[in-house]
């Protein structure tokens, strides 16, 4: 699996990029290639999504991790493929995905190319509470389960890593501002309880 390509951006068009390291030039199909033109001619890291079939080998590349995530899961619904995912991620940030998606949004899901209310509710079925997991640190993985009983140390700790994902989702630091004094005051919960709550605040303000 090729997780990211690193090297000279070389050549841009409609669909893709072309990435050269170590004499070898590497062809990223991209939802938006123009994203990364201010790179053209200088040494470029993307990363990568590697889709191998019996007819097809193809890498598909995002500016961001939290990008290529989400494509990841978009091909695990049942209906959408590599070309879908991708005009998915050409029409819409991460956040707002996640919001449609924990909303049961299906009216927003379906003004995407190829998705119809089928494919919409199926998203929603299938993608659920899998979104606001995605932390900056892939390697420290949540440990701190619901309980009645949390320290003042412990809460705050958990609110931390909830504050943390919400960034990670693309929420900017004075966004999540005023979510974490919101947060402070609300019931013991998980890493997971907060966020959901964060992502409701952020979409009310």
């Amino acid at each position: 699996m090729i997780s990211y390509v690193k090297g000279q951006l070389t050549t841009l068009d409609e669909g893709s990029i072309t990435i050269e390291t170590g004499g070898i030039g590497y062809e990223v199909l991209c939802a938006n290639p123009y994203h990364f033109q201010d790179a053209m001619n200088n040494e470029v890291k993307v990363h990568t999504y590697h889709y191998i079939r019996e007819d097809n080998q193809s890498l598909y590349g995002f500016k961001k991790r939290e990008d290529k995530q989400l494509f990841a899961q978009l091909l695990n619904v049942s209906g959408i493929g590599p070309k879908g995912a991708l005009a998915i991620l050409g029409t819409v940030s991460v956040p707002e995905f996640v919001s449609a998606i924990e909303q049961e949004d299906d009216k927003y899901l379906t003004k995407f190319p190829g998705v119809g209310k089928k494919t919409a509710r199926q998203m929603i079925l299938d993608l659920k509470g899998k979104l606001i997991v995605w932390l900056p640190d892939e390697d420290n993985e949540d440990t701190l389960f619901y309980k009645e009983d949390l320290t003042s140390k412990e809460k705050r700790a958990v609110v931390d890593d909830a504050i943390e994902a919400l960034k990670a989702l693309g929420y900017t630091e004075k966004e999540v501002k005023f979510v974490r004094t919101e947060l402070e005051k609300a019931k013991h919960g998980s890493v997971d309880d907060y966020v959901r709550q964060g992502l409701q605040l952020l979409m009310k303000s």
